[in-house]
């Protein structure tokens, strides 16, 4: 009984420990969590990166969820976001080599217990992100007490289990194939239903190395279990993918793909690798060959498919297509953990309705009115405005303010940039008289300008809407067989786009004004009636509103919104 308790409340102590030291490692990861994750420029970049940071936070969990937010929010492309799932994969090995290097040797309590106080006291007197730390500490410290418990409990169940009463396996001495493959899939299915109980692959392949150590399992039959236990950390990414966005689902479906064909491939090299493995462990430490076999274990399953990615993507792409609306699926509910990555995600969302509303009122204002669209979707002004209000209720969800200045700017300019989209969406979505703008020569200029702003407006939106651009592709997308919204330059850097908004901005102001005295000069000399001439004012006066918006939201996006004195609000 005491065995049974020490075993359960060992591994209680490491899930615990491993959930406050992830939480902890996490918050004041903050930015820094993000910017890292953002280095993934290629997919083979992706894996580094997303070993590291997984190292760092410990937590595959934390790895995904962020990748996640950023490909939703267009800050990276699906193949890389794979790159970094792929890497989180090889980064929560790390956790296994602390067990066998440190956990299984020697009893930490004396190390744990002053790290629980320490931490838990700074949890509770401190604010911010020492709190956060104190957290971390106070989870590092429940942790290595749960080993030490665990590694306890597992010298009692040694007494009683032999590796003689689990299933022989293939490569086993005088083991014949057909029973050998037989036990291999048992303990696969063991490994498997223990990580699924635990919800934590982490803490499954502690379990197994604490029993090789105190001689409950045998080295290849605790290589099969670890062959389980890391297909079996798929079944969480199953469980969360119910009820997730596409992007969340994608990656998951991406997450068991890699799972199996890592765990197929182990179980074909299985009679290559356990013999060469049993005679190395005459001069090896067997808990430190299963954490390297831990390891390798994913590393070759990243090496596999690395160069498949574009293919792998095609495929997950295939297996579950795009949905809903084009405007809003970068609005995912997980980029919200984040604060940063939520503010990413509404700027992308915001882009992208800039790109549809100045892409609309410029072809009502050359005549060529024709549907918009954003890749095969086509999308209205009118959904243009739903997909804004829906930006504003995301914002208010955030979890949270940003930690730093600069995020909190980047809020800030956000913010503006979502006003002045709403207002000229609001505005284009009013009906407009475009038609009178042909009417005189005043009225053709105004119309030019007022096209002219939306193009570049449009421009400098493609450059903040648009995937991640690899270098060496062009700026310029060839325009699809659909007329896609998206195509066309992308203002890359924006500063001369900035200042060609604000000179067709300025000249509009001056058309208007001369416009004005001009028409209702006309209407005292009875060349044009009252109405028609409040109207066309009211038209160009309409011309001017939207280029203004158009321009703001525009230079809010890029960042550019407050240049010295003067603000544009």
């Amino acid at each position: 009984m005491s065995t049974a308790i020490s075993l359960l409340g060992g591994v209680g102590l490491f899930l615990l420990g491993m959930t406050v030291m992830t939480e902890g490692l996490k918050s004041p990861a903050g930015s820094a969590l993000r910017a890292m994750l953002t280095k993934a420029a290629t997919p083979l970049h992706g894996s580094f990166w997303g070993a590291v940071v997984t190292l760092l936070v410990q937590s595959s969990r934390a790895t995904t969820a962020t990748t996640i937010g950023l490909v939703s929010a267009g800050l990276l492309t699906l193949p890389q976001g794979l790159g970094l799932v792929f890497g989180a994969n090889v980064g929560t090995t790390g956790t296994a080599w602390l067990v066998a290097l440190i956990g299984v040797r020697v009893s930490l309590t004396a190390a744990a217990l002053p790290m629980i106080f320490v931490g838990a006291l700074t949890k509770l007197l401190a604010r911010g992100r020492t709190a956060r730390m104190g957290a971390a500490l106070a989870g590092f410290g429940l942790l290595l007490l749960g080993l030490t418990t665990l590694q306890q409990g597992m010298g009692g169940l040694a007494e009683r289990l032999h590796p003689a009463d689990l299933p022989a396996v293939l490569g086993a001495p005088d083991v014949r194939w057909w029973s050998g493959l037989f036990g291999v899939l048992v303990l696969v299915v063991i490994g498997l239903l223990m990580t699924a109980l635990m919800q934590s692959s982490t803490a499954a392949v502690a379990v197994t190395l604490s029993g090789h150590y105190a001689g409950a399992i045998g080295l290849d039959q605790a290589c099969a279990l670890i062959i389980g236990q890391n297909l079996g950390a798929a079944t969480s990414s199953v469980l969360a993918a119910f009820g997730a966005s596409t992007t969340a689902k994608r990656l998951s479906i991406a997450y068991v793909l890699f799972k199996l064909i890592a765990a197929l491939i182990a179980l074909v090299l299985f009679p290559v690798v356990v013999p060469r493995l049993l005679r190395a462990s005459s001069t090896v430490d067997g808990v430190t060959l299963l954490a390297g076999y831990h390891t390798a274990y994913n590393v070759v399953g990243v090496m596999v498919l690395l160069p498949l990615v574009n293919w792998f993507t095609r495929l997950v792409e295939r297996i579950l297509p795009e949905g809903g609306s084009p405007l809003t699926r970068c609005l995912d509910s997980s980029a919200l953990a984040s604060p940063i990555v939520a503010v990413e995600a509404v700027r992308r969302a915001i882009a992208l309705v800039l790109v549809t509303v100045c892409a609309s009122v410029e072809a009502a204002l050359t005549g060529r009115a024709k549907p918009v669209r954003l890749g095969k979707d086509a999308v209205s002004v009118q959904q243009a405005a739903d997909a804004l209000r829906q930006a504003e209720l995301f914002l208010s969800d955030m979890t949270g303010p940003p930690d730093t200045d600069e995020e909190q700017r980047r809020l800030t300019s956000t913010l503006r940039a979502l006003d002045r989209a709403s207002r000229l969406t609001d505005l284009a979505n009013g009906g407009v008289n475009f038609s009178s703008v042909r009417d005189g020569p005043e009225d053709i200029r105004a119309g030019e300008l007022c096209a002219e702003v939306m193009r570049t407006a449009a421009a400098i939106a493609r450059g903040v809407a648009a995937p991640p651009r690899v270098a060496g592709s062009p700026q310029i997308v060839p325009a699809s067989r659909g007329e896609d919204a998206m195509a066309g330059p992308r203002a890359i850097p924006p500063d001369e786009a900035i200042a060609e908004l604000e000179r067709c901005t300025t000249q509009l102001d001056e058309v208007l004004r001369t416009h004005r005295s001009a028409t209702l000069g006309a209407v005292a000399n009875g060349m044009l009636t009252a109405d028609a001439a409040l109207l066309r004012i009211e038209t160009i006066r309409n011309l001017e509103a939207l280029s203004q918006h158009a321009w703001r939201s525009a230079i809010h996006l890029v960042g550019r919104g407050e240049r010295g004195k003067q603000d544009y609000g």
